[in-house]
């Protein structure tokens, strides 16, 4: 009866006591870096409408054609321009107190094209339109090289970080520690910002403005006596 007592009592005492864990601090840091775009994506879609569905897609198939041709004359390359959607629809005619009437067909496809050069998007502009372009959809200002101004927006991230760290152990009084975690994330991580800058470009005005590239990191310190 005794050594059954006791054993418990020896395994007890030999286990090791587990030691606390230091205090922690979890900060969102965010970078940003802000540039000039140097390019844009422009969406043009084509329009024609026609008595018959034949018709009409050979009209838009011809107004497409010069569009493509006036583009690759401005020194928009082939593989910059991709056909975005092709359509063909019903023109239905509604009266009061009379049946639908068919009264064509209208087709229409749309082109993403890719702008390197933002001192020409006004003048290219111009042209699609005369060619036979009947909209222009939105434009997105972008970089052709993103990753180094990224790479510059996480390590601002990452240094508004350790700077609310310390700032706030600071003020509890506590000496801030090694990195404990870190990870990359969050609603601003690579968001672009136009920041709007008019500037002529030929005919059409055209505002590239700047793009603001942003990153966020989460980490977690460690916290000490002071």
């Amino acid at each position: 009866m005794r050594r059954v007592l006791i054993l418990p009592l020896l395994l007890a005492l030999a286990a090791p006591i587990a030691a606390d864990e230091p205090p922690r601090l979890t900060v969102t840091g965010e970078g940003w870096v802000e540039v000039a775009p140097d390019m844009a994506r422009v969406t043009l879609g084509i329009v024609a409408r026609e008595a018959t569905a034949e018709g009409a897609l050979a009209a838009a198939a011809g107004r497409a054609r010069a569009v493509l041709d006036r583009l690759g004359a401005a020194g928009v390359a082939a593989e910059d321009v991709q056909t975005a959607a092709i359509r063909l629809d019903p023109v239905m005619v509604y009266a009061e107190g009379a049946a639908p009437r068919l009264e064509g067909y209208e087709a229409g496809t749309t082109f993403a094209v890719r702008v390197r050069r933002l001192e020409g998007l006004g003048a290219l502009l111009d042209l699609a339109v005369a060619g036979g372009a009947a909209e222009i959809g939105g434009i997105a200002f972008d970089l052709a090289d993103r990753p180094p101004l990224e790479d510059r927006a996480r390590a601002a991230a990452v240094a508004d970080a350790r700077r609310r760290a310390e700032v706030i152990a600071a003020a509890a009084g506590l000496a801030l520690g090694p990195v404990l975690e870190i990870a990359e994330g969050g609603g601003a991580a690579g968001a672009d910002y136009p920041v709007l800058r008019f500037a002529e470009a030929a005919a059409m005005p055209v505002a590239p403005g700047q793009i603001a590239i942003g990153a966020t990191v989460r980490i977690v310190f460690a916290l000490g006596p002071p």
